[in-house]
C-alpha cells in the first residue's frame, strides 16, 4: 500500500507537537533520563537513539530509560534495543504504565538486574505480526519474513527471561499479560521500585 508523502511542514508540526519544552529537555538530559512513551515508530526510534548517543558522548554515567508503550513498529524497536546494547554507559530500563510488544523488546535490551518498573506496571508479550498484501509472490516472501521474525522473538525473549524457546513460543501464541509479581517470576522483570532513591542505590 502506498503512503501519502509527508511534507517538511508536516514533519516540523509533528516533531514540535511531540518535543518537550526546552527546559524539560535540558532537565532530562542533565539527569540522564530518556522517555519512550506511546507507539514505537521510526520517529520515536530516531529521537530516542539521538538522545542515547548524545548522553553516551556526554559521559559514562548510567542512563535511565523509562518505557510506557503499547508497542508498534518492530524494526524501530530493534533499533532502540540494539543502540542500548551498543553504547558504553550502563543503561537501566524502568517500566511504567504498560510495557507491551515492541516496548517489551526495548525493555529486555538490558540485563535482568537493570530491569525495573513502578508498582502499577503491566507487561504484554505476544508474537509480532504484520500486514500482508500485494502479488502472490510478494505475499509468500512477507509471510516467510514474519515466520523468521517470530522465531527471532522467541529466541530473544527466551534468552532474556531464562525460559525455554518452546515455553516462550507457547506463551506468546496469544496475548500474554503479566503483572509485576508474574513478570518477576517469569524472569522478565528484576525489581519493582517506588522511588528514585531505590534506583540510585
Amino acid at each position: 500500500m502506498m503512503q501519502t508523502p509527508i511534507t517538511n511542514e508536516d514533519d516540523e508540526t509533528r516533531d514540535s507537537a511531540s518535543r518537550p519544552p526546552r527546559l524539560v529537555e535540558e532537565a532530562l538530559f542533565k539527569r540522564r533520563h530518556v522517555l519512550i512513551t506511546g507507539g514505537i515508530t521510526d520517529r520515536v526510534a530516531r529521537a530516542t537513539t539521538e538522545r542515547l548517543l548524545a548522553l553516551a558522548a556526554a559521559g559514562d554515567e548510567p542512563i535511565n530509560v523509562f518505557v510506557s508503550s503499547p508497542g508498534g513498529h518492530v524494526e524501530s524497536g530493534d533499533m532502540i534495543h540494539d543502540v542500548i546494547k551498543f553504547i558504553s554507559p550502563e543503561v537501566r530500563c524502568i517500566g511504567s504504565g504498560w510495557v507491551a510488544s515492541a516496548g517489551a523488546l526495548i525493555f529486555v535490551s538490558v540485563p535482568l538486574e537493570r530491569r525495573f518498573c513502578l508498582p502499577n506496571t503491566r507487561f504484554l508479550l505476544h508474537q509480532p505480526s504484520g500486514g500482508i498484501g500485494g502479488r502472490a509472490a510478494d505475499i509468500e516472501i512477507q509471510a516467510d519474513e514474519i515466520v523468521k521474525m517470530r522465531a527471532r522473538f522467541y529466541r530473544l525473549f527466551a534468552e532474556a527471561t531464562g525460559q525455554t524457546v518452546d515455553r516462550v513460543q507457547q506463551d506468546m501464541e496469544r496475548d500474554f499479560w503479566l503483572g509485576t509479581e508474574e513478570a518477576i517470576a517469569y524472569g522478565l522483570l528484576g525489581k519493582v521500585i517506588t522511588s528514585q532513591a531505590e534506583l540510585d542505590r
